[in-house]
């Protein structure tokens, strides 16, 4: 019998066996490339929409309060992106199907999705964009917090810092290829729409098919109780310090980023003074630094840190190595700081830090039984930047303008290597 199990699939292993990776002798890497086109397909139309679509079409309902209506999208999607990680997450945990536990709710995410995107684009008011902005938020979260469960539940703990890299390259080609492709329809935003709508919709059909997840129908099913409500949908209590310094750290770091991302096209027009043509050329050329960066570094990274057995210390790094790229067009008011700033902070610390991010989470996961929750409530860091990021640009734009928002951002990547560091189950 040792025998056979053995011999099994090392990515098939059951999951609720007494040690599901005792047959991985190498990374899985089938999954981690369904993780990674998974991962691909839904940051770029997020983010080409995000960043450029959705504040191009705030300009055309509202110009005169482009600032307050984008705050306020974010806002209300932080709240409904706060609720729908940890449901979704946890009734993907509690799924039991012929299909598995995530792929259900991949399919789920990626068509309400692209439902979604198409609703965005055809709000006639602010506040139709603002449920419809809530809607794909709901979505999203369908899609994503099930895709990163997939890495705890198929990989094991010493590959998964190659694993994560894989899914970190989709993440930051997703990165760059959204604003670059979102860039080519800031003057056709209805056909922008339809493209990211297409891409996301292939999503859960791609990803689904490669990962190949095992039935989940043997699996022991829960009753809903006051035990399972409480284990299953609440934030973790206990053995969770690390998980909550993580939960900050990532905030904080991402929002740093994000801070410059949601107000990026203002910043060219308001801040630098650039006219469209240079907005578009200068993003481009961003665009394509931060995604040549940001691969090398995350393929580098991931693997490394898996043979020295390191999670902590490259993040704490590429915080730092964030603020130094803000720098730059802190001080010089010129398209070419900016792309200093995707070289050296987009680019090499977002890849050294979306190499390691997702291997650290996995360390500090509380419950490996409620993990696509956990992850879900840990993935509220990169729904919260989002957010909070933009929020915080907002208020600072308000009080001192946009060369603010740099020292900003910089405070903002700082704090959150602090929380990093505060981290003591891993190195």
């Amino acid at each position: 019998m040792e025998r056979k199990e053995n011999r099994a699939d090392p990515v098939a292993v059951s999951e609720h066996a007494k040690d599901p990776f005792s047959g991985q002798t190498k990374p899985p890497y089938r999954v981690g490339v369904g993780v990674t086109i998974g991962a691909l397909l839904w940051i770029v139309p997020y983010l080409g929409i995000n960043a450029l679509l959705l504040p191009a079409k705030v300009v055309e309902i509202a110009p005169d309060q482009k600032e307050v209506v984008v705050a306020t999208l974010a806002t209300f999607a932080m709240v409904t992106a706060t609720l729908a990680n940890i449901i979704i997450g946890a009734f993907s945990d509690l799924t039991r199907s012929r299909f598995g536990k995530r792929t259900p709710w991949l399919w789920v995410g990626s068509i309400g999705t692209a439902a979604a995107t198409m609703l965005v684009y055809y709000s006639p008011s602010v506040p139709l964009l603002i449920l419809n902005w809530c809607v794909y938020q709901v979505f999203l979260n369908s899609l994503v917090a099930p895709l990163l469960a997939t890495i705890a539940d198929r990989v094991a703990p010493k590959f998964r810092g190659t694993i994560s890299a894989m899914y970190a390259i989709g993440f930051t080609v997703g990165m760059a290829s959204g604003q670059l492709i979102g860039a080519q329809f800031l003057k056709d935003l209805r056909m922008g729409y339809i493209v990211m709508a297409v891409l996301v919709f292939c999503a859960a059909p791609i990803s689904a098919t490669i990962i190949r997840e095992p039935s989940s129908a043997s699996m022991p099913k829960k009753n809903f109780n006051k035990e399972t409500f409480l284990t299953n949908f609440m934030f973790p209590t206990k053995h969770c310090r690390d998980f909550y310094l993580a939960l900050f750290g990532r905030l904080f770091i991402l929002a740093a980023g994000f801070a410059i991302t949601g107000y990026q096209l203002y910043i060219f027009t308001d801040y630098i003074g650039a006219d469209d043509s240079t907005t578009q050329s200068t993003i481009t050329i961003m665009s394509l630094c931060l995604m040549v960066v940001g691969v090398i570094v995350a393929a580098i990274i991931g693997p490394l840190s898996d043979k020295l057995a390191v999670r902590k210390m490259p993040v704490i790094v590429s915080a730092f190595l964030i603020a130094i790229g803000l720098v730059f067009p802190w001080i010089f008011p010129y398209p070419w700081a900016m792309i200093a700033y995707a070289i050296v902070g987009a680019g090499i610390g977002n890849g050294a830090f979306n190499a390691v991010d997702q291997a650290l989470n996995l360390e500090v996961l509380p419950n490996p039984e409620t993990a696509a929750k956990d992850l879900g409530i840990l993935n509220l860091a990169q729904s919260g930047s989002q957010i909070i990021g933009p929020l915080i640009a907002s208020a600072v734009i308000g009080i001192a303008g946009y060369h603010a928002i740099f020292p900003a951002s910089i405070v903002l990547a700082l704090v959150g290597c602090v929380a990093i560091a505060m981290i003591k189950s891993t190195k």
